[in-house]
């Protein structure tokens, strides 16, 4: 999930130097106006894998796929820009590009400013172990163990909020639990044993066990999933309209399913309503 952290002129200024170097940007607007471009213009940070990311020089994932189907849809060539997640609202607002195609995670905050699509994914913080590992077999099976996650993460406070139960209702919890500073470092401290158990988001984990599918079992989930969605300027509603109605297109239609069945290995149970938080615009 992206952090919002940054702050604003950062970006202004990013964008300001993007158009001095000479870019060309769309505009925003309308559905016709996209169509009588002949281009849809989005603005992405492709790092964040399976979702979107570069391979071979070129933008792939998730994210694409859904872009492709729409471009299709609309008859338009795609241009995805792709930069620093920090550019990426202040640009919306801006009208550098059509929207933001990149994985947002929806926050209440971010809501009362910016227009979000359907959510398009998900993120969940997994508890994992050695698949040689027949000890540990569900969340509760953690007391007394060394259990690793990244520092900062979404996962952190997951952790130690489920730790937090285990203490009041059992009067212990894990034995130890080790920060590290990439998801790479956890998942190499649990192949060498260093954890007994690491706390990986759904996204990474789904890449874990594609490159690596007898290194892992899955004994369960903790704290609140996080929905993850794209980002329109206020201003143009016609173009969060058609983006959601093609969400429910694919969604009817086995094509978003397929997808995620491609990126992550597993369907997503993602909703069409109520996923807004209060205030929202």
């Amino acid at each position: 999930m992206k952090h919002s952290s940054k702050k604003m002129f950062a970006g202004f200024a990013l964008i300001a130097g993007l158009v001095a170097a000479g870019s060309v940007y769309a505009e925003g607007g309308t559905i016709a106006n996209i169509k009588a471009r002949g281009q849809l213009t989005v603005g992405t940070e492709a790092a964040y894998e399976p979702y979107e990311f570069i391979k071979d020089g070129n933008v792939v994932g998730y994210g694409k796929d859904i872009l492709g189907y729409m471009t299709q849809k609309l008859g338009v060539k795609l241009n995805q820009l792709n930069l620093p997640f920090q550019g990426l609202l202040p640009g919306l607002i801006a009208r550098k590009f059509d929207f933001v195609a990149t994985s947002v995670g929806i926050t209440e905050k971010r809501a009362a400013k910016f227009a979000f699509t359907e959510p398009i994914g998900e993120v969940r913080s997994m508890l994992v172990v050695k698949k040689s590992n027949k000890a540990i077999a569900k969340p509760e099976d953690i007391i007394g163990k060394v259990v690793g996650t990244q520092m900062g993460s979404l996962a952190q406070p997951a952790i130690q909020d489920f730790n937090k139960q285990l203490e009041a209702k059992d009067h212990k919890g894990y034995a130890d639990l080790k920060l590290y500073q990439s998801y790479p470092d956890v998942s190499v401290a649990l192949s060498n044993g260093t954890i007994d158990v690491g706390v990986l988001p759904s996204n990474v984990l789904s890449i874990e066990m594609r490159q690596r599918p007898n290194d892992y079992t899955i004994i369960g989930e903790v704290g609140a999933r996080k929905l993850l969605a794209w980002v329109v300027n206020p201003k143009d509603p016609d173009i969060r309209t058609f983006i959601n109605q093609t969400i429910d297109e694919m969604r009817a239609n086995g094509k978003l399913a397929e997808l995620q069945k491609k990126w992550f290995g597993q369907t997503m149970d993602l909703p069409a309503a109520n996923y807004l938080p209060p205030g929202a615009l």
